[in-house]
């Protein structure tokens, strides 16, 4: 039995991962599917990658660009979720800012530098046009942090799946100001170089295992209300995005590296763009 080691973050997107699991489908390919929730996101999830601390990641696709880029020893390895990222913009309830256009010249909440949170108030700012060079960031580590960031006022907004964070305005904890979405399909599949030389047969057969059951997820029956008891989520919401979210079984497209490259040499987040053959198995 080959042990591989896994990780993500712990939302929805992951569910046909723990579905797999529980239900041998890795075992049964001779795989010992060792998952880790890494609720700190993408940037982290790099960083482990690069030191060998896990073999595989369902990560952010800018994410993983910038951190190969930056020297990072891992490749992507397939695409994972075909749709782009809906990232809810989100400030404490009792925070003075009403519209986006506020939030302009403060500070936001980020995981990690390098993490999809730090990655896309970049993006988002040059969406409004505002200018990227004068960007002010507050690590706070995971969505519990922002919480707290937010709350107490060290950080003035914080961008995060939209979805995810729900549940914290519909309780008050948050409001959300708006919406932006990444413009790329969202997550892919990477491995720590090595790991995926050594070890290529073995990454096929977790490939082929999670396709089949991608492939199949929407049509599980009452999928909608597993996923809502799962993630404690309203069933509407888990419907909605279900609507929105279509998971891929194949490697990335070429044209969707080149717009990340190009988006993050533009915002100055790379210093050289990396070949597709460089940063995709």
């Amino acid at each position: 039995m080959k042990k591989v080691r896994i990780i993500g973050v712990p939302e929805h997107f992951n569910y046909p991962w723990h579905l797999a699991i529980s239900e041998n489908a890795f075992k049964n390919r001779g795989i010992d599917l060792e998952w880790q929730d890494i609720p700190e996101g993408t940037g982290r999830m790099c960083k482990m990658l690069d030191n060998q601390e896990a073999d595989l990641a369902i990560i952010l696709t800018d994410g993983i660009v910038k951190s190969i880029s930056d020297g990072n020893q891992s490749k992507i390895i397939q695409e994972y979720i075909a749709t782009p990222l809906r990232w809810g913009i989100h400030v404490g309830h009792e925070s003075k800012h009403q519209k986006i256009a506020d939030l302009n010249g403060t500070k936001a909440a980020i995981s990690r530098f390098g993490s999809g949170s730090h990655l896309m108030a970049y993006v988002h700012a040059q969406e409004e046009n505002w200018n990227t060079a004068t960007l002010k960031f507050e690590i706070v580590n995971s969505l519990a942090g922002s919480i707290e960031a937010l709350t107490s006022g060290t950080a003035d907004y914080f961008l995060w799946e939209h979805f995810t964070t729900k549940p914290l305005v519909d309780n008050g904890t948050f409001r959300r100001l708006g919406n932006t979405t990444t413009p790329w399909p969202c997550f892919v599949i990477a491995g720590n170089t090595k790991f995926i030389e050594e070890n290529k047969s073995g990454v096929q057969h977790v490939l082929e295992v999670i396709n089949t059951y991608t492939e199949e997820f929407k049509y599980i029956p009452s999928i909608d209300r597993t996923l809502a008891n799962y993630y404690n989520q309203q069933l509407s919401d888990i419907q909605e995005w279900l609507s929105l979210t279509r998971w891929s079984q194949k490697q990335i497209d070429p044209t969707v590296i080149d717009k990340v490259n190009t988006t993050l040499h533009e915002l100055g987040l790379i210093e050289k763009t990396k070949s597709y053959n460089k940063l995709c198995n």
